[in-house]
Order: structure tokens, then C-alpha cells, then sequence
């Protein structure tokens, strides 16, 4: 059976959507890639671990994307199966000064939401350009926070196909690192931890948080934001700049100039 076929008989919940040679270039913040040989988007955990299971039983490479705010993808495409999380996994919610968020909600939505019930402590993400399983992996940070800091549990796929949930001190976070960078996990959601907070200063410390990151980032640009792990006792943009390679370009890729 083609894997046109296969996909589409596998995903059999309302909501499911499978497209074949989907240009990853709508897909990347990079605005660059080609197709991708199948692009699914599952609802529901039952179709996620059916694709996921195909596509091992049959040896077809997979990949999982959220925002593709930090993806390359060769113009040659991706000759597998793309597994989309951000149309059918952004489920958000809030019960005291906890919020529960899919893998698929972007960070943006979720720093909103913190702001909306005077929750403080997820205001360094606001303008991470991501979603939170995408971050999740990468342990992503700014301004002196990380997920990893806020982080109670994490709930997700492991390579041999169980469901687990697990909290923070199991999942190996370290420096833009998790043990979800080992490869073979898929994340489905996960629970913050926040405090409650001054609805104000919330929204004045992500306005400011904002704003740096607009001065110092080329957000009007396709482009991944800021895409270097410091290096311990410097910081990366100082490192561009002594090299001399602010501004310097390789036919349509540019190192940003601010």
C-alpha cells in the first residue's frame, strides 16, 4: 500500500489532516525548504502513535515540527513524514497558578495567558518564537530564564511507544539541553508552575523583554531569532561582532546586522 493510502486510512479521527508534498518553506521561519513527502497533522494521541508507529514499523524517517522557528530544511525537502503539532495540539488552560499547555501552543499564546491571570514567572518567553514543546526540547531560555525553572511535569510519547509523564528533576534539563534532545520522544504537554503576580509589572517586564529583543534581532526578516548557545563567560553576539561578521552574507543569507 502507497503511503498516500496508508496515512490516510491510519488517521480516522475528525480533524486529522494528511497533505502530500507540502513546501516547508510555509512551514520554517527561515521561509526556505522544500516539500516534505507526507505532512500530518494528528488529533488526538490515538492517530499521533498510530503515524508514529507506521513510520518505524516501515523504517520511514519522521520528523516532529512546531513553529519551525528553528528549522533548516534543504530545498531537496524532507522524504518522510512531517508530524505537525501546532494545528491539532494547542490545547491551554489554567487552574490556580498552574497552567497545563500542548506541545503545540505557541510560547506567545502562553505568555498571554500567564499575563491574562496575573501569573508571574513565564515573562522571559514571551517573545520566544516557538511553541512549547519545541522549547521543551531545547530547554529553551532568555533573560536569565528557562524552562526548566518553571517546569512541574512533562508528559510524552518515549521511543518504545508508552505514554509517560515525568517531572522536571527525571528529564536531564541543562544548559539549551533535555534528554528529549537523545531523540526518539515526542511531547504532548506539559504543566508550568507559576506565582501569582502584579498584573502590571507582568505586562511592563514583557513589554521591556519585547523590546530589547526587537533592538537586537531582525524580527522583520525571515530568520530564526537568536540561533547561537553562549558560550561559558562570553556572549554570543559580542563573539559576531569582534569577528567582523556583523552584516556578512552568502548570496541570499545575511548574519544580521544588529
Amino acid at each position: 500500500m502507497e503511503l498516500r493510502e496508508t496515512l490516510t486510512a491510519l488517521l480516522a479521527q475528525e480533524g486529522s489532516v494528511c497533505r502530500f508534498m507540502e513546501p516547508m518553506s510555509s512551514h520554517t521561519t527561515f521561509r526556505i525548504g522544500g516539500p516534505a513527502a507526507a505532512f500530518v497533522c494528528p488529533e488526538g494521541e490515538t492517530d499521533l502513535k498510530n503515524v508514529i508507529d507506521f513510520c518505524r514499523r516501515e523504517q520511514i524517517p519522521y520528523r516532529i515540527l512546531g513553529n519551525g522557528s528553528n528549522l533548516l530544511v534543504s530545498d531537496a525537502g524532507f522524504k518522510g513524514v512531517v508530524i505537525s503539532m501546532t494545528e491539532c495540539w494547542q490545547s491551554l488552560r489554567t487552574e490556580g497558578e498552574r497552567i497545563f499547555a500542548g506541545a503545540g501552543q505557541l510560547l506567545s499564546r502562553t505568555a498571554r495567558r500567564a499575563l491574562e491571570e496575573g501569573l508571574t514567572g513565564f515573562e522571559f518567553a514571551a517573545g520566544i518564537p516557538g511553541t512549547v514543546g519545541g522549547a521543551l526540547v531545547m530547554n529553551a531560555g532568555a533573560y536569565g530564564g528557562e524552562l526548566k525553572d518553571i517546569i512541574e511535569n512533562v508528559t510524552f510519547i518515549c521511543p518504545d511507544g508508552l505514554i509517560k509523564t515525568e517531572t522536571a528533576d527525571k528529564l536531564d534539563f541543562g544548559y539549551r539541553h533535555s534528554m528529549f534532545e537523545n531523540g526518539g520522544y515526542t511531547i504532548l504537554s506539559c504543566k508550568l508552575k507559576l506565582k501569582k503576580g502584579n498584573y502590571d509589572e507582568i505586562k511592563a517586564l514583557m513589554a521591556d523583554y519585547n523590546k530589547r529583543r526587537s533592538d537586537k534581532q531582525p524580527l522583520s526578516q525571515p530568520s530564526a531569532g537568536s540561533t547561537f548557545k553562549r558560550p561559558e563567560g562570553y556572549f554570543a553576539g559580542k563573539l559576531i561582532q569582534d569577528a567582523g561578521l556583523m552584516g556578512y552574507s552568502v548570496g541570499g543569507a545575511m548574519v544580521s546586522d544588529k
